[in-house]
């Protein structure tokens, strides 16, 4: 027997508002029964298990030990402005001269992920 992957689980302080942001991220639908105020939210992902927020009352202290990983669909440094646009925070730069590595970023309460290069890119 195995078990299947649900969803990923981010705690944060404002369920809805976090969810709308990472709507905009991926381009995929939150819940249609997600509000302003729930305190679980979620964002219905393409394929896969869906990214959950679950409000919880104490803050984010420390570097997360699980983050998400986004290969874009343009270039991985158009897709970095794009999100900074949206709200992200730049975190740290591990993209390389001759165009390997990733950026990292964070998520409007903190949270790390990763901008990889796009597929185009790896080619």
């Amino acid at each position: 027997m195995t078990s299947v992957l649900q969803n990923v689980a981010i705690d944060c302080a404002n369920a809805y508002e976090l969810a709308l942001f990472w709507s905009k991220v991926t381009g995929r639908p939150m819940h249609p029964d997600d509000k302003p105020g729930d305190r679980e939210t979620e964002v219905l992902l393409a394929e896969g298990p869906v990214l959950f927020f679950n409000e919880v009352p104490e803050p984010k202290t420390v570097k997360n030990r699980l983050h998400l990983c986004l290969r874009p669909e343009t270039s991985r440094d158009e897709e970095v402005e794009r999100l900074l646009g949206l709200g992200a925070t730049f975190v740290g730069d591990h993209r390389n001269p001759d165009g390997t590595g990733w950026a990292i970023l964070a998520d409007p309460e903190g949270n790390e992920f990763c901008v990889l290069r796009s597929e185009s890119e790896r080619a």
